[in-house]
């Protein structure tokens, strides 16, 4: 049975330290629904209502453009090994620019400085409902390790050519929404 709570608890908070992989679900008005599986390794806890994460440069950068138009975020764990669980955190969601204010404050205390190769942006969600429910449906898997293929992609480019490659990938949704990662728009 799903079960709600106004705020991460003791125990969720144990689950997401325990996960590999995160998935986050959005989308504006006439657009298609994203969602993207993360790695949980730039994904922290701040306080029991807001989480971030610290975004990589994709192939698209569909997050950033929903959450401008619309600002609803889905933030979903779930147990592929251990108690079968999935953890849902609903709320609002906003891009902090990288290079921004915001952006810097939160890197130098939640991140110790570092940014990881090809860092985009942060997401931050406030969370306005955490709810699990029972991942009977969910199959078991056994981590393996983290790919290293978007460190590799990343650091085989310079920063002109990420900013090349996210002006022309990551300006607009896909379905021509403006994502706001450059001021221009």
């Amino acid at each position: 049975m799903a079960k709600q709570f106004p705020a991460l608890d003791e125990r969720h908070l144990d689950f997401i330290a325990r996960q590999h992989i995160v998935f986050t679900a959005s989308a504006a008005e006439g657009t298609r629904i994203n969602l993207s599986p993360r790695g949980t390794d730039t994904f922290r806890v701040i306080d029991p209502n807001t989480v971030i994460y610290l975004d990589r440069t994709g192939s698209g950068n569909e997050t950033a453009a929903h959450l401008r138009a619309d600002g609803r975020l889905t933030v979903m764990f779930c147990a592929f090994e251990g108690a079968p669980t999935i953890l849902r955190l609903y709320g609002r969601g906003e891009v902090l620019a990288r290079g921004g204010e915001a952006y810097a404050g939160l890197l130098a205390e939640v991140y110790d400085g570092q940014e990881p190769l090809g860092a985009r942006q942060m997401v931050r969600l406030t969370i306005d409902l955490v709810q699990t429910s029972c991942g009977y449906g969910v199959p078991v898997f056994d981590y393996r390790e983290e790919r290293p293929t978007l460190d590799r992609w990343a650091q085989a480019k310079t920063e002109a050519e990420l900013d090349a490659y996210r002006r022309q990938k990551n300006a607009r949704s896909m379905d021509g929404l403006p994502t706001g990662l450059f001021a221009e728009e």
